[in-house]
């Protein structure tokens, strides 16, 4: 855990703007994430994803709050992941299989609600570059909906002064998945199409 936050430390810090003013102290940084969650109502980026084994897998991600996410990969890679604002679906197409998790279930629930109050759950980690944020958030009534920590790059002109760049997500069964994002572009169109999918398995229809 402690390398793969390092790799996307070393991301978030290549990819950060040089900050000039004083940095906020922890709980000033907290808010401002709750303000960037709750400012940024759509989201669309690129991403990388590294699983526990290095397995990299790239595509296009959706993000609509509340609750609707689509992680769209590259065509080589025949499964769709996709919250529809009550549920986050895992459809492999290659062997006509279909999961269900409620999306509070989740570790991506608190970056799906934005309702939810990161302040009472999260905490701000400690770094010694001022130029970013890692807020790590889980819920300590259900340790079994595992740990999300996200990282933030300082930018005047994003929300909140904040600029999304990824996620490291380890789930109740300890599987870690790392995100990165690129080519982020926030409050933009995004219709509520892109969170409908095709159910792969016999007599049944769209979703």
């Amino acid at each position: 855990m402690v390398r793969t936050l390092l790799a996307l430390f070393a991301l978030v810090s290549a990819a950060a703007p040089i900050v000039a003013q004083p940095v906020p102290g922890p709980l000033a940084d907290l808010t401002a994430v709750q303000t960037h969650l709750r400012a940024v109502t759509t989201m669309t980026a690129d991403f990388a994803q590294t699983d526990r084994s290095g397995k990299v897998l790239t595509g296009q991600l959706k993000l609509k709050r509340p609750g609707k996410v689509r992680f769209q990969y590259q065509p080589s890679v025949p499964i769709l992941i996709v919250g529809d604002g009550n549920s986050l679906w895992f459809i492999d197409y290659q062997v006509a299989q279909v999961q269900r998790w409620p999306i509070g279930n989740s570790p991506l629930g608190v970056l799906l609600d934005s309702s939810k109050d990161v302040t009472k759950f999260a905490r701000v980690l400690p770094v010694s570059d001022p130029r970013i944020v890692f807020v790590e958030a889980r819920d300590p009534r259900h340790p079994e909906y595992g740990t999300l920590t996200l990282a933030f790059a300082r930018e005047s002109g994003a929300p909140a002064g904040l600029r999304l760049q990824g996620w490291i997500a380890l789930d109740g069964q300890n599987n870690r998945t790392t995100v990165r994002l690129s080519n982020q572009r926030f409050n933009v169109a995004v219709g509520d199409e892109a969170f409908r999918w095709r159910d792969p398995r016999p007599n049944h229809g769209p979703h």
